[in-house]
């Protein structure tokens, strides 16, 4: 089924995939008002976040919000599928870095990196950094059900030597990087939330308390890796420019967790620029009940 599924689906993706982007948004402006308008999808769940994180904003005002950031939602759904085709000159044309000689730098001191960034702007289109360094690249992602849609998604990614790997995979992928004293580029979208019972960390987010993911500083200082976030603005539709912060060369010289809260900060900064570009649609919030003693 899941083969049958992919040859049905992949050539309708193919033919959206090359459309000029001029009719592939006229066609995510058709997605909006069904995912929006006529399905609702998870209209209860982004209006819930909404007011938890702004409490002081009208209703008015937070359904202008939403419809903003269900049009880009679709945006994104729209501009992932582009991704099949999309050439290497327009990608970089599109996602623009700001201050890639950061990483150049780290490069030449041969400092592998762990780059954060939240669930904001675009971070589908993040692999083109690719292009732009000799660091191999790694993402931590969450494999599909369906392994061949799986499949196509790291045969997308793999096209400017970035690889997608599993949570269990992230530890032996990283080690034997360092063993073989390979310079890798590792991106962790650490803002959603962890299980509340897993959870080691816990953070005002927006003003809520929830738990945090801590992985990525975790890693960066057993494997002494550089630190950075990546702030990704979005300038127009299909147009983004993101620009690196906060680089850290020894995490190990940091408190616990302090790295993490940095980056949280910066993600909350965003959110306050433009709420609309934020992935409201999870339940970031939903352990907010059960904040252990300790973290209150």
């Amino acid at each position: 089924m899941q083969l049958i599924a992919y040859i049905i689906l992949y050539p309708f993706l193919w033919l959206i995939s090359i459309l000029p982007f001029r009719l592939l948004y006229v066609l995510s402006d058709g997605v909006y008002i069904i995912i929006y308008h006529i399905i609702g999808y998870r209209k209860k769940v982004v209006t819930h976040n909404l007011k938890l994180a702004f409490p002081n904003k009208t209703d008015q005002e937070i359904t202008l919000i939403q419809k903003k950031f269900y049009h880009h939602l679709c945006d994104m759904i729209l501009e992932a599928i582009k991704s099949i085709s999309i050439s290497e000159a327009e990608m970089k044309q599109r996602y623009v870095f700001t201050n890639v000689e950061e990483v150049h730098k780290l490069e030449k001191e041969n400092k592998s990196i762990i780059l954060l960034m939240g669930h904001y702007a675009s971070w589908e289109w993040i692999f083109i950094l690719q292009a732009h360094v000799n660091h191999k690249g790694y993402a931590v992602y969450k494999k599909l059900s369906n392994k061949y849609f799986d499949a196509l998604i790291k045969r997308i990614r793999a096209k400017y030597n970035s690889h997608l790997i599993t949570t269990k995979e992230t530890v032996p992928t990283l080690l034997r990087a360092k063993v073989n004293n390979e310079l890798t580029f590792n991106g962790f979208v650490f803002d959603q939330s962890p299980k509340a019972e897993k959870a080691i960390h816990w953070q005002n987010f927006m003003g809520i308390k929830a738990p945090v993911h801590v992985g990525a500083e975790t890693l960066a200082k057993r494997l002494d890796m550089a630190t950075m976030f990546l702030k990704v603005k979005k300038i127009k539709r299909g147009y983004y420019e993101a620009t690196f912060y906060d680089v850290i060369k020894n995490p190990k010289e940091y408190k616990n967790y302090e790295i993490t809260d940095a980056a949280l900060k910066r993600v909350e900064e965003q959110i306050y620029e433009a709420p609309e570009f934020y992935l409201w649609t999870h339940k970031r919030w939903k352990h907010s009940d059960k904040v252990p003693e300790a973290f209150l």
